[in-house]
């Protein structure tokens, strides 16, 4: 791993090092695309480790496709573990069948290492959170537009040509530092991000921005392809995970994923403080990044405003004051955790 928070980011960008998923689709694996699940498993894991074939056999890119692509008829990307049948039409709890981009624009309001941001927001969520601030695109899993791998990874290049460093004499304000997963939760759409990976030649880094609640097989399609993960922390303990996203067993999956994540690559952590929340969520979210991962950015918000249900959950119904967020960046500083710009 590099020897700070986003060294390799920043080397991508400055144009000495290339992004993740490209040299995914030079690393051939020693396996036939036709193999079965074990197998193909097996030999995706193989070429990971560096036992690159020298053969004709498929991409590692493209064995990762492969793999979401069977992953979909019985879907167990995310923690619920739905078993839906997607590639038949059956939607599991998200509702997502084929990816719909809610919106695709750079966005400046992303944290300063990563503006300007090409952001492609996905429709359709894996969490029921009460108070989400995105619940048009999160609820509405069939809104938004089919764009197709091809013509999308044409639409990532234009923007890669266009990144100039912000604010020199030939700044391009359409131009990306990066693309930037999300939604909703970009989860239910590895395999269309995979594929449009592939069809796809900029050397771009790769920001996956999710909840974070995916399956261990899930994580193990992002490795090697993602540059930087942009992970949420949500809570400090289960029952505000059920209480405020219907979802079991957060702690534990989230934990295992940011430290399966921050062994892949590189990491900003996002948490968004919750009025009410500083003591039971915040301290000891913000004490664990502490005791667990380092060298990872942490970013402690402090934008929450009462939205979609919130109103009817007494601790969340008010804006956060200003006091509450002031603890939390205490607790932040007096941990020493490298915080964004």
């Amino acid at each position: 791993m590099s020897s700070g928070p986003l060294d390799r980011y920043w080397r991508v960008l400055g144009r000495t090092e290339r992004a993740r998923y490209l040299e995914s689709k030079e690393s051939t694996v020693n396996v036939s695309i036709e193999a079965g699940d074990e197998e193909l498993m097996r030999a995706h894991d193989e070429a990971l480790e560096g036992a690159q074939w020298r053969g004709r056999g498929p991409a590692l890119l493209e064995v990762k496709i492969e793999l979401a692509r069977r992953a979909m008829m019985r879907c167990v990307l995310c923690e619920r573990r739905c078993y839906a049948n997607r590639a038949s039409g059956e939607a599991g709890h998200c509702g997502v069948l084929d990816a719909r981009v809610s919106s695709e624009f750079i966005h400046m309001g992303e944290e300063p290492e990563l503006v300007p941001s090409y952001t492609i927001f996905f429709s359709g969520c894996t969490f029921d959170c009460v108070y989400c601030q995105n619940s048009d695109i999160s609820t509405r899993p069939r809104a938004g537009a089919e764009i197709s791998p091809g013509r999308l990874a044409k639409m990532i290049s234009a923007r890669a040509r266009s990144y100039t460093t912000p604010g020199s004499l030939t700044h391009d304000a359409s131009g990306a530092a990066n693309v930037n997963w999300v939604g909703g939760d970009p989860t239910s759409n590895i395999r269309y991000i995979l594929e449009t990976m592939n069809k796809c030649d900029a050397n771009l880094p790769q920001v996956w921005n999710s909840n974070m609640y995916l399956t261990c097989h899930a994580m193990n399609l992002l490795r090697g392809v993602i540059d930087v993960y942009l992970t949420d922390f949500k809570y400090g303990n289960d029952e505000c995970a059920k209480r405020l996203s219907e979802v079991d067993d957060y702690t534990r999956i989230v934990k295992r994923n940011h430290l399966l994540a921050r062994d892949d690559a590189e990491m900003i952590v996002r948490h968004l403080v919750l009025p009410n929340h500083v003591e039971c969520c915040t301290r000891p979210i913000l004490g664990w990044i502490a005791d667990n991962l380092e060298d990872v950015k942490v970013n402690v918000m402090g934008q929450y405003r009462p939205c979609h249900h919130a109103m009817n959950h007494e601790d969340i119904s008010r804006p956060l004051r200003p006091s509450e967020y002031e603890s939390a960046l205490r607790i932040a500083r007096d941990l020493e955790l490298d915080m964004t710009l």
